[in-house]
């Protein structure tokens, strides 16, 4: 505790005063607290506070804020912070804090919710409860309060935050859970109290559970999806640092068009994982063709038109990039079929590769490159306009034009090398403009690298 800031160390022991104050009229009075409903609540708390990533204990705290006096409903948070499991260092010190603030945050969800519904006895019924669905709804949303902002005065005091960042960010999130967690407890009160007992009250968390647990698996999926692509796109850039930020900023551009089409959800995801990888095959072209300054040989433009097929292949085995897969094959192809790999023509195209190629193109125009200075972003978009039809999809292109006069292009810039070689004309397939990119920034009538 002594590696906490003085503040820090003062405002726990000031909580935990404070819950211990709270916990007072259980020793004065203890003949008017039900201990066995106590009892059982708080070994239900310890069980939840005892498992990896469980849910269920703020429902089971509000549970006994509901049905006890606020001096034993703090009480019944104890045991279960004070043997909870925690991440980071000090244990005791985190502990002590965590059982201080969740007895805080039930003594004053348990006496919200005594005055809101005229105080004891709280023997809550079914006839009763809708009654007391809004007052559980108060009490819910008071717990959540209490915890956030006792939450960002431990950052204050201890990280030195601003009071501004420490509490605007966390107060509206704070808002969601009790709409969940309030009618959950309440309907494990009026189960307490039911024929059937305390036992039939623990049902409730049954669905609850398994929600969480099949939510936090779809989140470990997610992180699992975020992970791999984000690999895949440092190694592209360790080995092609002239377009090192390219491929977020393609995904983003994607994004923008997507969302100007309709295209929502799971699609719209796949778009973004789409552009994000559309050069992930340039992982097996030669590093020394990426890296070359000069003009490329007919066969080093050859070699280098590989790389769609060869990042087509690379994922073929990655089931949830899905139709983003399609992007990444054919995101060079023109509607006039003078594209590559396959010469494909008009919706032959799939349509994340007409989005992507606009993407790509848009940025390879608007990013400073060690070949080309970057483009105004309204020259780019004419140079866009005049290849739509021949190269690029015109939808795509008025998507994006309307989606940048809605919310504008900020693009971070992309690294150069230290002592640029003397500017040269690149006659590499640029990701997609028909026209070279030239260092002094004049468009040429001939082929791009991106």
């Amino acid at each position: 505790m002594w590696a906490l800031p003085a503040a820090a160390r003062a405002y726990i022991a000031c909580a935990a005063l404070a819950a211990a104050l709270c916990a007072v009229p259980v020793i004065r009075d203890g003949s008017a607290v039900p201990w066995k409903a106590a009892a059982f609540l708080a070994g239900v708390c310890l069980t939840c506070a005892r498992l990896p990533r469980c849910p269920l204990l703020v429902p089971v705290l509000l549970a006994g804020a509901f049905l006890l006096p606020p001096a034993a409903a703090g009480l019944v948070a104890v045991p279960g912070a004070l043997a909870g499991r925690v991440g980071r260092r000090p244990v005791w010190v985190r502990r002590l804090w965590h059982a201080a603030q969740f007895s805080l945050a039930a003594a004053a969800a348990s006496a919200v919710f005594g005055r809101l519904t005229g105080g004891a006895p709280r023997a809550i019924t079914a006839a009763g409860f809708p009654g007391a669905l809004l007052p559980a709804l108060a009490a819910a949303l008071v717990f959540a309060l209490v915890v956030t902002l006792l939450d960002g005065g431990a950052l204050v005091t201890a990280e030195g935050r601003s009071p501004r960042t420490a509490w605007r960010g966390p107060l509206p999130g704070a808002l969601v859970p009790p709409l969940l967690n309030g009618p959950t407890a309440l309907t494990m009160a009026v189960l307490w109290h039911s024929p059937y007992g305390p036992p039939s009250a623990l049902l409730v968390l049954l669905p609850m559970s398994v929600s969480a647990w099949v939510l936090d698996r779809c989140r470990r999926e997610r992180a699992a999806h975020q992970a791999t692509v984000r690999a895949l796109v440092q190694a592209v850039d360790l080995k092609d640092h002239y377009t090192r930020g390219h491929s977020e900023r393609v995904g983003r551009a994607s994004v923008l068009i997507a969302r100007e089409l309709g295209i929502h959800g799971e699609r719209l995801e796949a778009l973004r994982f789409a552009g994000i990888l559309h050069d992930v095959g340039k992982l097996g072209v030669p590093t020394r063709l990426l890296r070359k300054d000069g003009p490329l040989t007919p066969e080093e433009r050859r070699v280098i038109e590989l790389h769609p097929e060869y990042g087509h292949e690379m994922v073929r085995g990655i089931g949830f990039l899905d139709e983003a897969r399609a992007a990444i094959l054919h995101h060079h192809e023109r509607l006039d079929g003078s594209g590559y790999p396959y010469g494909l023509t008009g919706c032959q195209i799939p349509e994340f590769a007409r989005v992507v190629a606009v993407a790509d193109a848009f940025d390879a125009m608007t990013s400073t490159r060690s070949y080309s200075r970057a483009r105004p972003v309204p020259t780019a978009l004419d140079e866009l306009r005049r290849c739509a039809g021949s190269q690029f999809d015109p939808r795509m292109v008025s998507a994006l034009s309307q989606a940048l006069d809605r919310h504008g292009w900020h693009p971070a810039a992309a690294p150069e090398p230290p002592e640029p070689p003397a500017p040269v004309s690149r006659n590499v397939p640029l990701d997609h403009c028909s026209v070279t990119i030239a260092a002094d920034g004049r468009p040429a009538r001939q082929g791009g690298h991106a």
